[in-house]
């Protein structure tokens, strides 16, 4: 199975990070580190996985932004909210506009590999990921 996960982070080491831990066979992983960066990759293609940081170059509502072009552009995308201001307006504003998850940094990358695994994205840490999640479709409806 092939995935396309979209990474929206301003911080460049975050961000390879994040892309190293996805990179795996059949894993397309798109870097972009702005507003407008996000908003031309999803409307190009449709995405199975969006990580999102909320604030993006300063400002405090770029990576919302992001969550609403993604709700109209990659509807049936799971998006991962990542923020270090784990405010409740951002966490509410995160769900409202289609968060998935909404995590607090600094988080582990078990923790973000485990959450696309569940996901059927694979990642450096699940490599099987896609295979495990297509064999629980395959037992829930046999």
């Amino acid at each position: 199975m092939s995935c396309n996960v979209l990474i929206v982070e301003d911080e460049l080491s975050i961000r390879d990070t994040l892309a190293e831990l996805f990179e795996v066979d059949g894993t397309r992983v798109t870097r972009v580190a702005t507003l407008d960066e996000a908003k031309k990759a999803l409307a190009a293609e449709p995405y199975q996985l969006i990580l999102s940081d909320i604030r993006l170059g300063g400002k405090r509502d770029g990576g919302l932004q992001v969550m609403a072009a993604a709700g109209l552009l990659s509807p049936e995308a799971v998006v991962i909210a990542l923020t270090a201001f784990p405010d409740q307006d951002n966490r509410l504003a995160s769900k409202r506009l289609g968060a998935t998850y909404f995590l607090e940094k600094p988080v582990g990358l078990e923790t973000i590999a485990s959450v696309a695994a569940k996901h059927g994205v694979p990642s450096s840490l699940f490599p099987h990921a896609a295979v495990a999640a297509a064999d629980e479709t395959t037992n829930g409806t046999a």
